[in-house]
């Protein structure tokens, strides 16, 4: 069993930037077809021209992940486009505040959830007869670390990863019978676009990473070996795991 997607084709949502692009890539690197998302097909531009220069075949899927008509017809068409789909990542997410719990509105936290939960449950339901179908495939939830303990003034963002956590879980348990694998992938502080505007400030940014053990903030590209991990045969009797990769941070 080796750690390749050699034949094998995925989708990945949230592809545009950040962790989506690079794993979209590094999955195309590894052997795969690949169907990118994001809202715009004009976001994903620099995703498919990485793509197709590494010589795989890159479809573009536009939609919006919080619409389940949109995201039913995403899933149509990449499964029509590849002939099939063997490894979902649902990387789609994120949230644009941070806010006392107090002071919170409703639609803050509702926008949050159907961003971050809503999306992950649209796809799956979307994918899981395909998948189920095949009795293969390999399902991975961009979660977070957040999901993972108290989120002070991020209390929507880390609700809704701890969902997406305990719904990777069940759905491990529900489709394990079909061979089916269900994942979650916890990334610690990430450098990206979502969160540029903190690490300009560097004592914000130095704040953020000082109880890290490894003292810096990871890049994009460092969650692919472990995405690459999950959705190969390496990983073939991983189930209901959520794998966290953030520099020592949750180990102490």
């Amino acid at each position: 069993m080796t750690i390749d997607l050699v034949g094998k084709t995925a989708l990945v949502t949230g592809a545009s930037r950040g962790i989506g692009r690079a794993i979209a890539i590094g999955f195309a690197a590894a052997g795969a077809d690949v169907a990118v998302n994001a809202r715009t097909a004009e976001a994903l531009g620099e995703t498919v021209a990485a793509i197709e220069a590494l010589g795989r075949r890159a479809v573009v899927v536009p939609a919006d992940v919080t619409d389940r008509a949109a995201v039913d017809a995403m899933v149509a068409a990449s499964i029509e486009a590849l002939g099939h789909v063997d490894v979902v990542v649902n990387n789609a997410g994120g949230t644009s505040f941070t806010v006392p719990f107090s002071e919170l509105r409703f639609s803050g936290w509702e926008k949050v959830m159907n961003l971050n939960v809503s999306s992950v449950v649209h796809v799956c339901q979307a994918i899981g007869p395909h998948l189920l179908e095949r009795r293969t495939g390999s399902v991975i939830n961009v979660a977070s670390i957040a999901g993972l303990g108290g989120t002070p003034l991020l209390t929507p963002y880390g609700a809704s990863k701890a969902a997406a956590v305990s719904l990777t879980r069940s759905l491990a348990m529900e489709w394990a019978h079909a061979n089916v694998r269900v994942n979650a992938l916890c990334p610690g502080w990430t450098a990206t676009d979502l969160n540029a505007s903190i690490r300009k400030d560097e004592q914000t940014a130095d704040a953020f990473v000082s109880r890290v053990p490894m003292q810096r903030w990871a890049s994009a590209e460092e969650m692919v070996g472990p995405a690459l991990f999950l959705a190969s045969d390496a990983a073939s009797y991983v189930t209901g795991q959520a794998l966290v990769v953030d520099g020592g941070l949750t180990a102490g």
